[in-house]
């Protein structure tokens, strides 16, 4: 019979079990573009669909590395999120505000 892995977790120490948790909540802070929008349950389909571009074309930007700051907020807004760019200099994290988008006035 297999081994459930909540059993072989909880025989691992206790300072291993914190070390995992540490080193998956960072894992997941770190997610590329594919896995955060399956986390969010998004088919790339469904992604398209809402940015009215082509399924091909989210599987194009999933495998970009480099991508116009503009196409990037799209998609992560798309998802329900907002994008938000910031520097981690050596004596603190500054938000960039160039990038931010300009508020909408709605009529």
């Amino acid at each position: 019979m297999a081994t459930k892995f909540s059993e072989l977790r909880n025989k691992m120490p206790l300072a291993d079990q914190k070390a995992a948790k540490r080193r998956a909540a960072r894992i997941i802070k770190e997610l590329p573009l594919d896995e955060l929008r399956q986390a969010m349950d998004f088919t790339q389909e469904r992604l398209a669909a809402s940015l009215n571009i082509k399924q091909s074309s989210i599987s194009k930007i999933e495998k970009q590395t480099d991508m116009f700051v503009s196409t990037l907020r799209k998609y992560i807004e798309a998802i329900g999120g907002t994008l938000e760019i910031s520097a981690n200099l050596p004596n603190g994290t500054v938000r960039i505000a160039k990038f931010a988008r300009a508020k909408r006035v709605r009529r």
